[in-house]
């Protein structure tokens, strides 16, 4: 039968609007505890990412990308809410000890924070779902227990995430995670949940979904398979010989080399991960159709926990307040929008990513929701800009991994840090000074003036919670503190960090100093 070039015209007309009234999907990858330059493509020599550099590569990569806060919790709750950690409430990691729980010898008690995410926000994955959109999450949630679990807040289907940071048993199964069953004895949890990722995906590749996938990598406890471990021994055996791995900066020892074997297996563990979940909508055909987001929820560890890689030329790691705590890994690939393997220099946060994924998808804003969100969507495409604005964090306790109770505002290049201990302020210019080195807060301060008005409004209009005096603080065993570092930590540190470089694999279960196993920790 002759067809008429009137109706194939018609019938291509057609075809172009269902395609582009399809439905992108979205995956939505997070690391926890993954520095900014722990990638190779962000200019990492040791770790290997060649999945998470092909985001990158694909998208627009966020050069000056920010985490919500310098710790986990808070963070987690400013992607799914759009709002600041200090407008919800969660402005620490989830089991932090406060009140008459606190033990510590500081000058301040920690604020109280909130230990679940609010009901009363409508969370990106309700958003998603109430927009037809099927709704999945795995790995670490760290947003509350029992009520307040992902299916509570719009995810269909929950593997692996409950209350607590760290992984149930590590990172080898058997697992102890009680919302997930346990693998064949030595999974690897990272391969399970990008897995598990891909399983949704193949399952669901007809219809719309919001996938989120949530790594408990590279948090502690640090662990590595055997060949991974000899893999990247070798590759750090061969580096240059390093005489000073830590520096004392104020509070705490800071690494800073990356060469830890242990740590750069679990990076490329999650990276393979990654490339499961990504095979996935390959082999699906779906790769022109979805929205793919790469981020970590805070600073790579450089001191406390782990002290396991090194966030240079950041200052600091997580949970402090330089830029090491704060500046993460930030990709944004959406078929259409950008050109691929572009970068922007433009300040983005985490409430961000709320907006713009709706945006990107089509869907309408929710301004009564993101309010500390903007859609960076004009960015990406290059045709324009986003309104001028500065980017808050108010943290009131104190991180185990040096971190002090302070408020931060950036506006443009000029970053003001106020220290909630005594009220002290410094400044810094961020791109001339990417590792905040110079303070200029003597020399401007009709500058520190105005950014501090700006950040104490803020806080006040967040209704912000802050840390009280502690009548306990003991100011002798403090300073007390303070030598032993210097004079027994850093020593034992040095020392333990050469040896572990020479020692002997010790298995799946072992791990290196500062980890916790217990799933207690940050």
């Amino acid at each position: 039968m002759k067809i008429s070039p009137r109706y194939l015209v018609f019938f291509a007309l057609l075809s172009s609007v269902v395609t582009a009234s399809a439905k992108p999907n979205v995956l939505f990858i997070l690391a926890d505890d993954l520095g900014w330059r722990d990638l190779s493509v962000e200019g990492s020599t040791f770790y290997e990412t060649p999945h998470i550099d092909r985001i990158a590569g694909s998208g627009v990569r966020f050069t000056r990308g920010y985490a919500g806060c310098q710790v986990c919790s808070p963070s987690r709750a400013a992607i799914m809410t759009g709002k600041a950690p200090a407008r919800v409430g969660i402005t620490d990691w989830i089991g932090a000890k406060q009140g008459v729980d606190w033990k510590r010898n500081t000058k301040l008690l920690p604020a109280y924070y909130e230990h679940h995410l609010p009901h009363k926000d409508v969370s990106m994955a309700e958003a998603f779902n109430e927009a037809g959109y099927r709704t999945f999450f795995a790995g670490k949630w760290h947003l509350g227990g029992e009520g307040s679990y992902p299916e509570d807040h719009g995810f269909e289907i929950n593997i692996g995430g409950h209350e607590k940071g760290s992984p149930p048993g590590g990172y080898f199964a058997p697992y102890t995670n009680p919302r997930m069953t346990s693998g064949p004895d030595g999974e690897a949890l990272p391969l399970r949940l990008g897995q598990e990722t891909a399983d949704f995906i193949d399952s669901h590749a007809k219809e719309p979904f919001f996938a989120y996938l949530s790594f408990y990598q590279v948090h502690g406890p640090i662990q590595s398979t055997k060949e991974l471990w000899a893999k990247y021994q070798k590759k750090a055996q061969s580096h240059e010989p390093v005489s000073n791995r830590f520096i004392v900066d104020r509070t705490s020892p800071v690494r800073q080399v990356q060469d830890h074997p242990v740590y750069a297996s679990m990076v490329e563990a999650m990276d393979d991960g990654v490339g499961l979940a990504l095979a996935a909508l390959e082999r699906n055909g779906l790769l022109d159709n979805t929205i793919i987001v790469f981020t970590s929820d805070n600073g790579g560890v450089s001191a406390g926990d782990g002290k396991a890689t090194s966030n240079l030329p950041l200052r600091g790691g997580k949970g402090r307040q330089w830029e090491g705590g704060l500046r993460e890994p930030y990709f944004i690939a959406a078929p259409g929008v950008g050109t691929p393997g572009t970068t922007s220099a433009v300040p983005a946060i985490h409430m961000d990513f709320y907006p713009t994924l709706l945006d990107l998808a089509g869907l309408p804003a929710r301004p009564e929701q993101h309010v500390d969100g903007v859609s960076l969507v004009s960015v990406m495409d290059e045709s324009g800009s986003i309104p001028d604005r500065a980017l808050y964090w108010h943290y009131p306790h104190y991180g185990n991994q040096g971190g002090e109770p302070s408020g931060v505002i950036l506006h443009k290049d000029w970053k003001l840090i106020r220290y909630y201990e005594d009220g002290r302020e410094e400044l810094y210019h961020v791109t001339r000074d990417i590792g905040e080195q110079n303070d200029l807060a003597a020399e401007q301060s009709k500058r520190v003036a105005a950014l501090g008005n700006r950040l104490s409004k803020w806080l006040h209009e967040t209704d912000a919670r802050m840390p009280d005096i502690n009548p306990h603080f003991d100011p002798v065993a403090y300073e007390r503190e303070k030598k032993h570092i210097r004079n027994v930590e850093m020593p034992k540190l040095e020392r333990l960090a050469a040896e572990f470089l020479e020692s002997d694999f010790v298995g799946t279960d072992g791990t290196w100093w500062g980890s916790n196993p217990s799933g207690e920790s940050d």
